[in-house]
Order: C-alpha cells, then sequence, then structure tokens
C-alpha cells in the first residue's frame, strides 16, 4: 500500500527507519529472545534504555545539570492536575495564560486546588492570537504557558521570564525549535507529537522548584517520588520509552534541535505562502502568531471545503480535517513530516484551485 501523506495532529507522524527499527523489536529485541513488550522493566537492558532516553533529551534539548528529565503516564491532561496539586496552596494564586482549548483544559483543573487568575486570554478573537501583554505577578506560586496551541493554530515564541516561576505545556512542539530550558521551572510534554508514540509524558523541571512542592502528595502524582526512582516508581511505558529513545537517535541524525527547526520553517512557510497567494482558502491564526507546527486554514465557502477535503483524500493526503470547535483545515507539519508530503499539499490546493475555477468539481469522490 502507498503511504499516506500524513499531516494528523496527533499521535504524531514517525520516521519510516523508527517504525522499522520498533516493529523488529516488538518480534524479538536485541536477538534477546523476546519482545520489547514483554522485558522486565528492571531488567539491566531496560535501565539502560531509559538511561540513554534521558540523556538523549538532555543533549538534545540542552538541559541543565539541575534540572530532572522524568518520564511519567497519563498525558498533558494529567498533568493540568498534577502541576496545581504539587505547587499551589492556599496561601498563593496560580497564573494562566489562556490562549485556547487546552490551555482552558488546564485552568480548569487547576481551579480544583486553589484559586487561579487568568492574566490575558484572546478568547475575544476566537484565540486567533497571543496576548502580549500581561501581569506577571512574581508573588504567584506560578505562571503557566501552552506553548503551541494545537486545535487553533498559534505559537509562543516570547515567554515572560521575569516574575513567577514559569511553567509551560509544550506538547505539541517540544522537540521542534531551540529553547533555552533555563527559562522555565518546569516543561511538560505528551509525547505522541514529535517524541514518540502515545503513553509517555515527558516532564523537564528544575530540582529547587521541585523540591518547594507540597509535602503530602499521593505517590503517583509527586514528582520527586518519580526523580528518586528514576521514573520507574511504578510499570513505566516500556514500549513508547524505547520508540522515543529511537525517534530521538534518528532527530539526532537530522542536526538536532537546530537542524530540524530549519526544515520546520520551510515547512511552514511553504504552506502558509500557498494559503496567502490562494484565493480559496485563507488562515485563522494572525501572521506573527502562526504556528509551525499546526496550520490552520479555512476555505471561502463549504463547497470549496468539502470539494478539497474529497479531492485531498485522492491524493494519498490525510488528516487535514480542522478540529470540530474551528472546522476548515488543520495540516500538521511535526519533526517527520518530510518536506515532499507538504509540497503534494501545496500541488493539491493549486490544482483543486484550477478545477474549481473551471467549475469541474465532477469526480472528487
Amino acid at each position: 500500500m502507498h503511504k499516506k501523506h500524513n499531516f494528523g495532529a496527533g499521535p504524531c507522524i514517525l520516521p519510516s527507519s523508527v517504525m522499522e527499527q520498533a516493529a523488529q523489536a516488538v518480534i524479538n529485541w536485541r536477538g534477546i529472545g523476546l519482545s520489547i513488550l514483554e522485558i522486565s522493566h528492571r531488567s539491566p537492558e531496560f535501565e539502560d534504555v531509559v538511561l540513554k532516553t534521558q540523556l538523549l533529551v538532555r543533549e538534545l534539548l540542552s538541559v541543565p545539570d539541575h534540572y530532572s528529565v522524568l518520564f511519567l503516564q497519563g498525558g498533558a491532561s494529567t498533568q493540568f492536575a498534577m502541576v496545581p496539586m504539587n505547587f499551589l496552596d492556599a496561601e498563593k494564586k496560580a497564573a494562566y495564560l489562556d490562549t485556547g482549548y487546552f490551555a482552558q483544559k488546564a485552568i480548569k483543573e487547576a481551579s480544583l486546588f486553589g484559586e487561579v487568575e487568568v492574566v490575558a486570554s484572546s478568547k475575544d478573537k476566537d484565540y486567533a492570537y497571543i496576548p502580549a501583554e500581561f501581569n506577571n505577578d512574581k508573588q504567584a506560586a506560578y505562571l503557566h504557558y501552552t506553548s503551541n496551541n494545537t486545535i487553533e493554530g498559534t505559537e509562543i515564541f516570547d515567554f515572560s521570564t521575569e516574575g513567577a516561576p514559569l511553567i509551560c505545556d509544550m506538547s505539541s512542539d517540544i522537540f521542534s525549535r531551540k529553547i533555552n530550558i533555563a527559562d522555565f521551572d518546569l516543561i511538560y510534554a505528551g509525547a505522541q507529537k514529535n517524541m514518540g508514540p502515545a503513553g509517555m509524558t515527558l516532564v523537564i523541571a528544575k530540582n529547587e522548584f521541585l523540591n518547594q512542592a507540597k509535602k503530602e502528595i499521593p505517590s503517583m502524582m509527586d514528582y520527586r517520588i518519580f526523580r528518586d526512582n528514576m521514573s520507574m516508581y511504578n510499570t513505566p511505558p516500556v514500549f513508547s520509552i524505547y520508540v522515543a529513545m529511537l525517534n530521538l537517535l534518528w532527530l539526532k541524525d537530522q542536526g538536532g534541535v537546530s537542524g530540524i527547526e530549519q526544515k520546520n520553517i520551510a515547512k511552514a512557510e511553504l504552506l502558509y505562502a500557498e494559503i496567502d497567494r490562494n484565493p480559496l482558502f485563507y488562515g485563522t491564526a494572525d501572521v506573527e502568531h502562526r504556528s509551525r507546527m499546526n496550520v490552520t486554514f479555512l476555505a471561502v465557502n463549504k463547497e470549496v471545503e468539502t470539494g478539497f477535503l474529497k479531492y485531498a483524500a485522492n491524493q494519498g493526503i490525510v488528516g487535514i480535517k480542522g478540529y470540530r470547535t474551528v472546522g476548515g483545515f488543520r495540516a500538521s507539519l511535526y519533526n517527520a513530516l518530510p518536506l515532499s508530503s507538504v509540497e503534494v499539499l501545496v500541488n493539491a490546493m493549486v490544482s483543486f484551485e484550477k478545477i474549481y475555477s473551471d467549475k469541474t468539481v465532477l469526480e472528487l469522490e
């Protein structure tokens, strides 16, 4: 079967070489006669995998020594509650930037644990932009960002680092661009966008900040427990960690985060240029806040939207239907998506424009 051009928002597209290695490991890992799915997570072989994956994270993101790298479960949605459970108490409030659907979910969960202040919101324009100015109160327990808004197609490139401890949900743009880890006190990210398959959550946290967490927390929700047990307080997501290791090795071969960032910029610029040129489509996010990872755009009418979805499917293009609350289209350009796939999508937009202008949309199904 011909490989599809996968623009799905998650789980992420993975490099074919990573999939092939993972498939072999499922059958017989390292020639030991056991599948990666059935080995003991306490075995020296798998402990080596965890260590190598941690070291790759540190190398690729230049993580300082005084930060911990943790592999947890439950996705970013669990982090929405785990963060305030650890760091929000009755004496302080938590500050949140409301930039879209997942930021709202984080705010809702945090409100269960204490006072939450939404310091800025872009809801007034359907989250098409990132608020530029707000009060970063250094007395707050922490300031929470969502760096890339997967549904709305906006991305934050500048962070307010002067003030409260900075926490960021980087689920959909981690490893896609260079960041300064030292600017943040805690970063969390579901793995299923740029790191690997669903099932693992990456947490990078300053040890000094972790040590300030509340004392009485259930063990499975306590970052310090996982730090002190090499992320293996309980059975970890073995396969997800292993595939993440393979994927990070692939990323290293691409020139690391710096190398992949340049490729991501090229992909995004190519697609946005066609959206801005083509009279049948228009972008939803303000130009200066456009995401490189999730390109959101609309059609000029329902006929174009329905017709192009069918036309694109016939070209082997999948995953471009927009989120139900936004509609239109969303093309996710994660690390492993090649430029050639973006070229296929752009060419399809050009071709469809000609077909539609000729009113020959007759055989799209």
